[in-house]
């Protein structure tokens, strides 16, 4: 087994609102034009505070097609509700993995209890690509809580790895997926150490969400940097210079073509207008704003 090379750590993009509810760094596709298929889109949500507030800030009711959207909740709460009648409430250390495949309308809100008191708010946001024959499946809807997600004490009090997707030692993560991912959260100690191991051509990066971390003995990578790897090696192994958190992001790139229209990740024009005409129709169901 070899290292998997650093390519590069990059700082976050300039912010932008999402609604009124979450300033986002998008580091990819916007950001920085990456090769990280299946992730197409990543908006970091760095930790702010948020004042106290009766009427939560978030984003309203749109629709989505062709992919899905998976939420980490780091600080604060989100209320999500879709037309499929799914809803939920994602607190710090949950994911909220939504299935918009054919066609689904969706909305999410600070939470009102959080909101009325306001405070530190600190979120990612991920869209993954769907392959073609699986775009137009049935939507569905996943409550990942962080007191069920599958644990591993890493030894040597280095920490713990949550598995929210994939494997690690021999630990299955909480989420279906369509295609392979790996996807963690790394809760490193000050000194800590774990090592990974990803096939080559996996699309690899790391978001370090709290602390410093010390990549394959010599790159350093700081809170809210990404650290980007290149397509060759397999085995990663970080430290941490400080208490850590790292989401750890890696999978098997979906080799098909996209075609990208606001809200909607198909692999064709044809479908991107298909999309646009069905969600006129309403065939993505009714949600109250």
């Amino acid at each position: 087994m070899t290292s998997k090379p650093v390519l590069a750590i990059l700082n976050p993009p300039p912010p932008h609102m999402v609604g009124d509810g979450f300033r986002v760094h998008n580091f990819f596709p916007s950001g920085f034009k990456l090769n990280m298929s299946p992730f197409f889109l990543l908006d970091y949500n760095a930790k702010i505070e948020f004042s106290a507030r009766n009427e939560p800030r978030g984003v309203g009711v749109h629709p989505h097609r062709g992919f899905e959207t998976v939420t980490l909740a780091y600080h604060g709460a989100v209320a999500h509700h879709d037309s499929a009648g799914n809803s939920g409430i994602i607190y710090p250390g949950d994911v909220q993995w939504m299935t918009a495949a054919s066609g689904i309308l969706h909305k999410e809100y600070h939470e009102k209890a959080f909101s009325k008191k306001g405070g530190p708010f600190q979120m990612v946001q991920l869209w993954v690509n769907l392959p073609a024959k699986d775009k137009m499946s049935t939507p569905k809807y996943q409550a990942l809580k962080q007191s069920e997600l599958a644990k591993v004490e890493l030894p040597d009090d280095a920490g713990i790895i949550e598995v929210i997707a994939g494997h690690f030692n021999r630990e299955k993560g909480s989420a279906s997926t369509f295609t392979p991912i790996e996807m963690y959260n790394a809760r490193l100690t000050k000194g800590g150490k774990v090592s990974f191991n990803f096939p080559a051509h996996y699309n690899t990066a790391f978001v370090i969400i709290e602390g410093e971390i010390k990549v394959n003995d010599s790159a350093i990578a700081k809170v809210d940097q990404m650290v980007h790897f290149k397509n060759e090696g397999e085995v990663i192994e970080i430290e941490g210079l400080a208490n850590s958190v790292v989401l750890i992001l890696s999978g098997e790139p979906i080799n098909e073509p996209i075609t990208q229209y606001g809200p909607f990740l198909m692999n064709t024009p044809e479908e991107i207008k298909q999309a646009i005409a069905d969600y006129n129709e309403g065939k993505f169901g009714y949600l109250e704003d």
